[in-house]
Formats: C-alpha cells, sequence, structure tokens
C-alpha cells in the first residue's frame, strides 16, 4: 500500500498544521477557525456535520480531507451503513469522477473498523 495508514497520516497532519499555524498569519489562523467552527456542536448533530463533510469532500475530491471525514463521522458514531449512503449522494452529484476517491474513502473505513491498513496482513514495523 502506497498510502500512509491513518494513524501515520494524523501524526502527519498534526505535524503539517504545526507547521502552518507557527508560519500563519491572521488570515490564515482565522480560516482554520472558522474551519474548526463549523464542526463545532449546534442545531445538527456531530455525525451528521462529519457525513455532510465527506460528501463534501468527495465531490470536492480531495482526499486528505476524505480521510479526516471518515475518520470523525465513525469517531462521532456514524455506522458504515450511514457512511456508505453518504458516499453514494457524493457520487450521484459528483459523478463517475468522484470514483477514485470514492474507492480509498471505502477503503479508510475498512481500515479504520479493522484496525490495521487494508491488505496488511501483518504489523508493519
Amino acid at each position: 500500500m502506497s498510502q500512509l495508514s491513518v494513524e501515520e497520516w494524523e501524526a502527519e497532519r498534526e505535524r503539517l498544521n504545526e507547521l502552518v499555524l507557527g508560519s500563519a498569519n491572521l488570515n490564515i489562523r482565522r480560516f482554520f477557525a472558522l474551519d474548526h467552527q463549523a464542526y463545532e456542536p449546534g442545531v445538527l448533530p456531530l455525525k451528521i456535520k462529519e457525513l455532510l463533510g465527506l460528501v463534501a469532500s468527495l465531490v470536492l475530491r480531495c482526499d486528505d480531507c476524505v480521510t479526516y471525514h471518515v475518520i470523525q463521522s465513525h469517531e462521532r458514531g456514524a455506522s458504515r451503513d450511514e457512511m456508505i449512503e453518504a458516499m453514494n449522494v457524493a457520487l450521484v452529484v459528483g459523478g463517475s469522477i468522484v470514483i477514485p476517491h470514492l474507492r480509498r474513502a471505502i477503503e479508510r473505513m475498512i481500515e479504520i473498523e479493522q484496525g490495521k491498513p487494508v491488505g496488511v496482513t501483518h504489523d508493519p514495523i
């Protein structure tokens, strides 16, 4: 598998966010804060917000965003069936160009369910 595991991806995301925020101007910091606030508790349940983020990320074809929202959807209690249904909406909205990202989203979902990268039959060193 050429992509990072979910665990490695999360560590790399955190490292890069620290670099960005350590170098950021006020506008970048404000945008990061706005993004964070959009996923805070509100009228919509957090699980629904994450599923909406997953749909938007698939349609926009952002694999990092897809990974993030698959993780967050899972952590917010979204079931496999709920994630698959949300992914179906993304496919209908975005069309066939979403398929490669849908494949990777399913792979990430399975990795999270199994607790190890898909296709890895031993513990990575």
